[in-house]
């Protein structure tokens, strides 16, 4: 008996080591090819979260079966009966952009190009328009009797009650027809026959008559409005119907637009793209225009008067007095001031209809007003300047006019400002213009929304950690903000209908985006919805990085992500990633949106590498000063930073000076170039992928706002532009570039390696992609790719054997 119960348990140990080595082998061991495949290898997160109408069920876009494409799933509020949503459902679903009227009990929104009415109470829609053009831009009346919106650049009124629609603006291309000019010898001829001939002067009378009456009977017909070859837009009815303002874009005729050919084609012939201009080209202009109803006329709103619009920007006041003091008086001419460009955004009504605010921000995009707009005069009354000598962006505000809306007063708008050095939520009385700050501190606030009883704001900030995101609910007039969520990482939160619950898209480092419902109190428990992770993503043991800072050469810290092997030796190799983007940030504690690259650390740190992903000077989550940080120098401070963080590596975590690599994809390929150019000694390799290499070749949308323009501050942009600086290469240099890039075109790279063959430089190599765009599509691509900078690595951050 005893024998066989020791067989029995000798048996069931067998059993168990035996389990053990399966479970062992069937670990995911990585490869450059295991990581750049398809990525629904890793599962797929849910995506695209929104609430149904009624705030019984949340929707969102999930592939948990590995498909080609996603499909609309959704869950109870309570976060059960998870399940797809059959094609009937889906197609019964109004859209999730529109416009609710203040009681949330209607909404307006376009699908498919027609307007739709839906009563949340009964859950049907009533399509108002059924037509081959496209109707747009829904929104309801300031009385909500109406459903207002534009086709064909015109603004429309649908009457709820009766059913009529009405035409609203009549905007015309082209010029107004001349009138017939005076000609004597005609009007002699004229005024003859009036006088010598009765029956001619009793049917013109009749005529005058007949054309008199026949305006008396003609139904009201809006202003004819002829734009030239102007682009409508920002069409606002006012509350009381009487003031529409609108927006006239000119587009430039002799701007020249870059094309990139297109060598794999299913014709056969290289097929050309037609892309964008380059910085410092013609621009677009623009003016904005109330037209007032009941005098019948349309005229502009101009910014003339407006504080700070006659100042120019610093660097060219600087190279003004330069030029002034190399110049004798004699020769010196006083320019008259001119205003500078800008473009007026809007317009916003109080809810009581009384006040309006426009936003607006000067073309070369140092100023930003909020602004009092009267109608019916075309005043125009500051009540909030934000100048920045570098240029105007941060959470909330943005390149166009940012988020602004009215507090529940009547008397204030809300809005962002970097004022602090940090992007807060303000607010300013229209009447007295006085500002009062609502939040404030080292860290950012984003997404912000007001309440539906308009007693709380609820934002995003990154008050915790600059690499944490939390939601938060905050009293309309300030006071204390309540962190509604608690996990570490970043929450993406939809409030329910009702603003009882939170659906929540939620991940940390090292685990990706996930769906969670909760209770909108604090300390509630989220609940987990999905599960998207596959057993063969979840086999390996992937690292959380740890997210550290250092001291740059001017005392700023400075946040990165490190990767460590398991078990590092003394002067081992590391590895430098550079995002890209320029404003992004990534040392962070959230699932990447470099997802592959993230993979790749791993990778790297299992074969001996250290790696450090660093959030330079540029980069997003840290307030004004890092944001312009790289204002007329990119390639300054934004490189420094990596050349102090290989320091770091050297000094704290014992890696070689020798074996220092980089690498990085858009501004990350030329941070790289850059630092292979211009710090051959700190970095013996690095891989370029997709680079900037001249900053004068990239758009203006960008580019203008951090080193001018070209013409205007030529040093700015030859100490940004790797171009100059290529004789610098001493260590071994890849770069890689996708030949239908249309955002970094691939014209960057073969200037590039045209210097370098001139210079003689042996030490490259150029990989091209044919079929690929800036972002990289096809796996075949990316394991290429990545297979090339691993073997880069190898060959010259490790020791030689």
């Amino acid at each position: 008996m005893q024998l066989k119960q020791k067989a029995v348990a000798f048996m069931a140990l067998l059993l168990i080591g035996s389990a053990e080595l399966q479970a062992q082998d069937s670990k995911l061991e990585l490869s450059v090819e295991k990581i750049m495949r398809d990525p629904k290898w890793i599962g797929t997160s849910p995506s695209n979260v929104f609430w149904s109408e009624d705030g019984k069920k949340i929707y969102f876009d999930w592939n948990p079966e590995g498909n080609r494409k996603d499909s609309l799933y959704s869950v109870s509020a309570d976060g059960r009966n998870l399940q797809k949503v059959s094609a009937q459902e889906r197609r019964s679903l109004p859209a999730q952009r529109g416009v609710y009227n203040r009681a949330r009990t209607k909404k307006v929104y376009e699908q498919n190009g027609d307007i739709f009415l839906y009563d949340v109470k009964t859950g049907k829609s009533q399509q108002v328009t059924n037509t081959v053009e496209r109707e747009s831009s829904p929104a309801f009346s300031h009385n909500e009797q109406k459903v207002v919106y534009t086709k064909d650049s015109n603004l429309f009124a649908w009457s709820i009650g009766s059913g009529q629609t009405a035409q609203l603006t009549d905007f015309r291309k082209g010029r107004k027809p001349a009138e017939e000019g005076k000609n004597p010898q005609r009007d002699w001829l004229k005024e003859q026959q009036l006088t010598l001939l009765q029956i001619v002067r009793e049917r013109k009378e009749d005529k005058e008559a007949a054309e008199k009456q026949q305006k008396l009977d003609a139904p009201a017909r809006p202003k004819e409005i002829y734009i030239e070859d102007k682009i409508v837009s920002s069409v606002v009815l006012g509350p009381n119907e009487r003031f529409i303002t609108y927006q006239l874009i000119t587009r430039p005729k002799n701007a020249k637009v870059a094309i990139v050919p297109d060598f794999v084609t299913a014709s056969g012939y290289t097929e050309d793209i037609n892309t964008r201009t380059k910085v410092g080209d013609a621009q677009s202009t623009y003016e904005f225009f109330v037209y007032d109803t009941q005098r019948d006329t349309a005229y502009a709103v101009l910014m003339n008067d407006v504080e700070g619009i006659y100042d120019q920007p610093a660097y060219l006041l600087q190279q003004e007095a330069k030029a002034s003091a190399s110049t004798s008086a004699a020769d010196s001419k006083t320019k008259k001031p001119e205003p500078r460009a800008a473009a007026i955004y809007g317009t916003y009504w109080s809810d009581n209809g009384k006040h309006a605010v426009v936003v607006a921000r000067s073309a070369d995009n140092k100023d930003r007003w909020i602004l009092k707009l009267d109608p019916a005069t075309s005043k125009l009354t500051v009540l909030d300047r934000q100048r920045d000598e570098a240029w105007i962006n941060g959470p909330g505000i943005s390149y166009g006019p940012g988020t602004i809306g009215w507090m529940p007063d009547n008397e204030r708008v809300w809005f962002h400002s970097e004022e602090s050095g940090y992007s807060h939520l303000y607010a300013v009385n229209v009447n007295t213009g006085q500002k009062k700050a609502l939040t404030s501190g080292k860290y950012e606030v984003s997404d912000v929304r007001l309440s539906n009883d308009k007693k709380h704001f609820y934002f995003t900030a990154n008050k915790v950690h600059p690499g944490e995101k939390h939601f938060y609910r905050m009293p309309v007039n300030g006071g204390e903000m309540v962190q509604l969520t608690s996990m570490t990482g970043a929450h993406e939160v939809e409030l329910s209908p009702d603003e009882k619950k939170l659906a929540i898209r939620y991940s940390y480092s090292n685990k990706p985006w996930e769906l969670f419902v909760m209770d909108n109190k604090k300390g509630a428990k989220p609940r987990q919805i999905t599960n998207s992770l596959t057993d063969e993503f979840k086999s390996y043991d992937w690292r959380e990085p740890q997210v550290i800072t250092f001291k740059a050469q001017d005392g700023v810290d400075v946040y990165a992500r490190l990767y460590r092997p398991e078990n590092a030796v003394q002067n081992g190799p590391a590895v430098i990633f550079v995002h890209g983007a320029g404003y992004l940030q990534n040392a962070h504690k959230w699932w990447s949106s470099y997802f592959r690259e993230y993979m790749f650390h791993n990778f790297l740190a299992d074969q001996g590498y250290t790696v450090l992903d660093i959030d330079y000077r540029g980069s997003a989550g840290y307030g004004r000063d890092v944001r312009t940080g790289i204002y007329q120098f990119m390639g300054g401070k934004d490189l420094s930073d990596h050349v102090d963080g290989a320091k770091h590596l050297v000094e704290k975590y014992n890696v070689d000076p020798k074996r220092i690599g980089i690498y990085g994809g858009s501004y990350g390929g030329f941070i790289t170039l850059m630092a292979m150019f211009t710090e051959p000694d700190v970095f013996a390799a690095g891989a370029a992928l997709r680079s900037v290499t001249d900053w004068a070749h990239y758009n203006h949308g960008y580019t203008s706002n951090i080193l001018n323009t070209p013409y205007t501050d030529s040093t700015a942009y030859a100490k940004s532009s790797p171009i100059y600086y290529a004789e610098g290469l001493k260590g071994a240099l890849l770069i890689c570039h996708g030949m239908v890039d249309t955002n970094v075109h691939f014209q960057d790279v073969v200037r590039l390696s045209q210097r370098l063959i001139e210079l003689g430089k042996d030490n490259w190599e150029l990989a091209v992609y044919p079929v690929e765009d800036h972002g990289f599509t096809e796996p075949a691509s990316w394991t290429d790719e990545y297979k090339r900078i691993f073997k880069l690595f190898e060959q010259n951050l490790k020791e030689k054997k």
